[in-house]
């Protein structure tokens, strides 16, 4: 069962695709969500979630106060689940599902995000991660954080020339890493140590 943790729809269940998708555990997204809300990222946030699957963790930020999500997710089964998510919880106004793979609307998008969250398959190419990665960078606003969900045994994530990578952390399996725009890193940044 994949639910909300906290906010606004704390409690509710999120349905989850019947394969395709690794939904992030309850524990993880508290640890993510936590660190992102003691921060101040999320009020008034506008939220990209990569990869959504499920969108537990797009609909996770809004419920915890972001103004907007963005679920970007290419397959089909999937995204059904994910717009009766949405539906289910009434976030018409404040997510939008997007059905596209991850490069093509990162080359087209044209706004830039507080908060990306990236939750890959863990078997994606280390090449593909870095390409997306690098529309990423373009995406991320000044002052914004990217947190990547990868496997924490593919070591560190291929950041581009100018994100940097702050903090990472292993939860068994699965590794959580958070990067800020270089120029926010070398002024002290700001996702504590």
């Amino acid at each position: 069962m994949t639910r909300i943790i906290a906010g606004r729809w704390g409690g509710r269940r999120l349905a989850v695709p019947p394969r395709g998708t690794r939904p992030t555990t309850d524990r993880v997204r508290e640890a993510v969500f936590s660190r992102l809300d003691h921060q101040d990222y999320l009020r008034g946030a506008r939220v990209l979630d990569l990869f959504a699957g499920s969108g537990a963790l797009g609909l996770e930020a809004v419920s915890r106060g972001a103004a907007s999500a963005t679920l970007v997710e290419a397959d089909a089964k999937a995204v059904s689940v994910l717009r009766g998510n949405v539906r289910d919880l009434g976030a018409g106004g404040a997510a939008t599902v997007v059905k596209e793979r991850v490069r093509p609307f990162l080359s087209r998008a044209g706004e830039a995000f507080d908060v990306i969250l990236l939750d890959p398959p863990y078997d994606i190419a280390r090449e593909e991660l870095a390409a997306v990665l690098d529309g990423v960078g373009e995406r991320l606003a000044d002052g914004g954080v990217v947190v990547l969900e990868w496997a924490s045994r593919a070591g560190d994530p291929p950041w581009p020339e100018g994100l940097a990578g702050v903090r990472s952390k292993a939860y068994g399996e699965t590794a959580i890493h958070y990067a800020e725009r270089l120029e926010a890193v070398r002024e002290g940044g700001s996702v504590e140590p």
